[in-house]
């Protein structure tokens, strides 16, 4: 083997993956709008990155940041997550530079009083702002946003675009993120055309790549074979294909070999399902803390030999666990949603169905559930 870094996939929190594959067309969309930035345009839309979590929306944001950043200053990049802008004087502050901040306040005011500034005046911040520098914001785990501190954002973004100056706003999160956004009267945000983006499972081929492409830069043959065995296990869910890629690599380290055969494949399987029975008993622990356990295993039923489910199918599923009232049924269905057990992923035609955010999850969530009542 001609490598021996530590570290080659990347099993964790957002952390950008060797080779991040199966994502062209939704890079087509950011550098659509990266483009209308440099020429001084303003996209027509936001961008709303939706899938359950695990699946690459930060990676995707991270990816997007970069392709900015190397532009040489030619645009303004501003990262935010929920937590750092509890409020909207923290987004004032958070997106606003020192000198136009302090023009909005009366004179011998300093920037500390930030607090009396006319929130509206966001907006007028934010066009002087991209008048200088085109500016795109990019929002992670944006369903946790505050309701209102989202509302003055959405409609700031939405000014500054009427006003044809270069902004571009880039939201990410859970399958729970559209509801959210509906609840922050700015109804407008829906109207995305091309920007309302599904990050889910990669395909089989593109979950391949993610894997056999570092190898091979590091001097490594897989075999194909091996390979499909483990896309299999993984079901091209991206945080699982890291956790086979890094399992792999710890293993040709350890060995000195430079071939995935499927020997070792089988020799790694024990220690990759370990570490994804944690991550499924930590998503049982969320349904059983939301009081879903029943609702998930009923759901769980369905996609045991079917890949997608309709809204009469998950209601008759909801049914037959107990949930007899129809408006329970439906937040059942919308908590599940929320959390990415399943989810509607966008840019479907109609009748438009629904999918597991990763259907072993469902398998666990059944073994768990006959465990729990069995004598």
């Amino acid at each position: 083997m001609e490598s021996t870094a530590k570290w080659v996939f990347t099993p964790g929190d957002g952390a950008s993956p060797p080779a991040l594959t199966g994502r062209t067309a939704e890079q087509a969309v950011l550098n659509r709008c990266l483009g209308g930035l440099l020429e001084g345009v303003p996209p027509p839309h936001n961008v709303v990155l939706i899938g359950p979590s695990g699946n690459g929306k930060t990676v995707l944001l991270n990816w997007f940041k970069q392709s900015c950043m190397r532009r040489k200053g030619a645009v303004d990049v501003v990262s935010l997550v929920p937590t750092a802008i509890p409020d909207r004087q923290r987004l004032v502050e958070t997106l606003s530079p020192r000198r136009s901040l302090a023009k909005l306040l009366p004179r011998k005011v300093g920037v500390a009083s930030v607090a009396t500034a006319e929130w509206r005046d966001l907006a007028e911040v934010l066009i002087r702002r991209c008048r200088r520098r085109p500016l795109a914001v990019l929002l992670d785990e944006a369903h946790a946003l505050d309701g209102d501190v989202g509302a003055t954002l959405l409609n700031a973004s939405q000014q500054v675009r009427a006003a044809q100056e270069p902004f571009l706003l880039v939201l990410a999160g859970t399958p729970g993120l559209p509801s959210r956004l509906d609840a922050m009267d700015a109804s407008f945000w829906s109207r995305l055309g091309q920007g309302e983006l599904g990050i889910g499972r990669l395909t089989a081929e593109a979950a391949r790549e993610a894997l056999r492409e570092p190898l091979r830069e590091h001097g490594v043959a897989v075999d194909a074979d091996a390979l499909d065995v483990v896309v299999g296990h993984s079901q091209a869910y991206p945080y699982f294909v890291q956790i086979w890629g890094d399992a792999l690599w710890r293993r040709l380290l350890a060995t000195g070999t430079s071939e995935v055969t499927a020997r070792l494949v089988e020799d790694e399987r024990p220690s990759v399902a370990v570490q994804m029975a944690n991550y499924y008993q930590r998503r049982f622990a969320e349904l059983e803390g939301e009081g879903l356990v029943a609702a998930a295993s009923a759901v769980a039923h369905l996609f045991q030999d079917e890949t997608q489910a309709s809204d009469q199918h998950i209601d008759a599923a909801l049914l037959s666990a107990g949930i007899d009232d129809p408006g329970a049924r439906f937040a059942a269905r919308e908590a599940l949603n929320r959390i990415g057990y399943v989810w509607r992923p966008p840019g479907q035609l109609p009748p438009v169905t629904w999918q597991a955010g990763i259907p072993s999850l469902m398998t666990h969530v059944l073994q768990q559930r006959d465990d729990s009542t069995s004598p």
